[in-house]
């Protein structure tokens, strides 16, 4: 393959039903270019079903692990081969980020917290029937500390096509240097 210019990735970081995919979609409708939206719940549901109860609590976690490790490198690879990518993610362990920074350091990324009140995640979990209510309750301190973004978009004041554009927007005044960049020079 002749030289590549490296994908830029939008990493959409939230709890689960903050509307990470929501903005996801709309994103994909509104940008200039050709981008692919990966969603680590579509990767997982790639793998075979797990019979969990024939696995330990620690082989369950490290197939979970795994998979998430597996996706980053999905995410990093598709960007290293030139595609734009929007990532739908949830940071709920620090070495989540962590890993991510590292391994994004080659490709622009704009890094936008998805984030929505309480009240309107649990009403959200119970209205889409396949989440356990609280769970993102639970998320919420873990995924967006230590809280630097290039945006944050409320979805609970803003539907999923205003954040869109509002990360478009974004993009063409993005901050320099970039959270990613500011994250990585902590050491995060």
């Amino acid at each position: 393959m002749a030289d590549v210019v490296p994908g830029q990735i939008i990493v959409l970081n939230g709890t689960s039903s903050a509307g990470k995919t929501s903005v996801g979609r709309e994103l994909l409708d509104v940008l200039s270019s050709p981008f692919f939206l990966m969603s680590v719940d579509d990767f997982g549901a790639m793998r075979s079903p797990t019979r969990t109860a024939e696995l330990s609590e620690h082989e369950v976690a490290d197939v979970l692990r795994r998979t998430r490790a597996g996706f980053h490198r999905a995410v990093a690879g598709m960007a290293a081969a030139g595609n734009d990518v929007i990532m739908d993610y949830v940071f709920s362990e620090a070495w989540r980020l962590a890993d991510c920074v590292r391994l994004f350091e080659p490709f622009r990324v704009f890094f936008v917290g998805i984030r929505c009140s309480l009240p309107e995640l649990e009403r959200r979990e119970r209205a889409r029937g396949d989440r356990i209510v609280g769970h993102a309750a639970a998320q919420v301190e873990a995924v967006h500390t230590p809280g630097i973004y290039d945006l944050e978009c409320q979805t609970d004041t803003a539907t999923p096509r205003g954040c869109a554009l509002a990360i478009v927007e974004g993009l063409r005044n993005g901050p320099t240097p970039n959270a990613f960049q500011r994250l990585r020079e902590r050491e995060i």
